[in-house]
């Protein structure tokens, strides 16, 4: 499998980066912060000299992953001025990602609604009515945005957004007929506070062409206590579930990057020594 990282998880440095993805034979890089500036924010000069050096160094990019759509809520509505500020966004990305060269830009969803369907009297008085027809409502106009502009969408799994699962993905997709420019961006950790298992339920789910790219770190969840704590890689709840997707994918013949999440610290805030911690089992199970 092609193995990658997002770089800033290492630093916003991007130069040290790559140098940290040599040491440990990381093809691919995937930006979200370079230097001090989210993607899609840099200058036109800017970004050509990103290319220029991921080029130099031998660096493709899998996916460029701005948080397009976090922070918006069902009061939102397509065209309003929040939502416009997001698609401007995502314009300014899929411009950066003709540039670079990445096949993916990564977006988001609006904050969860927690029971979006019901049944035996749950569909009256527990569900939150209209909250996944609005999301529908403010997606589509990123997915034709992306069909024009030839580039394919991936939509994280993520802890508080509507998108929380493998199941609301694949959803999401079918409901907006998106399937030829929108894919998961599956990530199994996240999915853990909506206890979605990695394997095999989240696994089969995203499986059929629906998944398009992967964020890989290890976690443990209290949903209860409101409480997400962050593992060295393999020692968290996911620990003995990733080497059953990882043999999956390699049975499948899954051609997109499995990206390392570079988010866990031992302690003392310094999250490459948490990388260096973790990268060996990670390659270990995905190389």
């Amino acid at each position: 499998m092609k193995l990658g990282v997002i770089c800033d998880g290492i630093s916003r440095d991007l130069p040290h980066a790559i140098d940290v993805m040599d040491e440990f034979g990381l093809t691919h890089a995937e930006l979200q912060f370079v230097g001090h500036t989210e993607v899609g924010d840099h200058s036109a000069q800017e970004i050509r000299a990103i290319d220029a050096l991921l080029r130099n160094r031998g660096k493709p990019v899998s996916c460029l992953s701005r948080h397009i759509f976090a922070g918006m809520t069902t009061a939102n509505d397509p065209g309003d001025a929040l939502h416009l500020r997001h698609m401007d966004a995502l314009k300014r990305v899929i411009d950066m990602a003709h540039v670079v060269g990445s096949p993916l830009v990564r977006i988001m969803t609006n904050k969860k609604e927690q029971i979006l369907w019901g049944r035996n009297g749950a569909e009256k008085w527990n569900v939150a009515h209209g909250a996944w027809d609005k999301t529908l409502a403010l997606i589509a106009p990123a997915c034709d945005l992306a069909r024009d502009a030839g580039i394919g969408l991936v939509v994280e799994t993520g802890n508080g957004t509507m998108v929380n699962s493998n199941w609301t993905a694949r959803r999401l997709i079918d409901d907006l007929d998106a399937k030829d420019v929108l894919r998961i961006l599956w990530d199994p950790a996240n999915n853990c506070w909506c206890h979605e298992e990695a394997w095999p339920r989240g696994y089969e789910t995203a499986r059929d062409g629906y998944l398009g790219h992967i964020h890989i770190k290890d976690v443990q969840v209290d949903t209860p206590s409101a409480t997400l704590e962050v593992r060295r890689m393999g020692e968290g709840q996911l620990a003995d579930q990733y080497p059953h997707v990882a043999r999956a994918l390699r049975a499948d013949g899954y051609d997109g990057v499995v990206s390392f999440e570079s988010v866990y610290h031992p302690g003392n805030g310094d999250f490459e020594a948490g990388f260096r911690l973790c990268i060996d089992r990670f390659r270990a199970l995905f190389g």
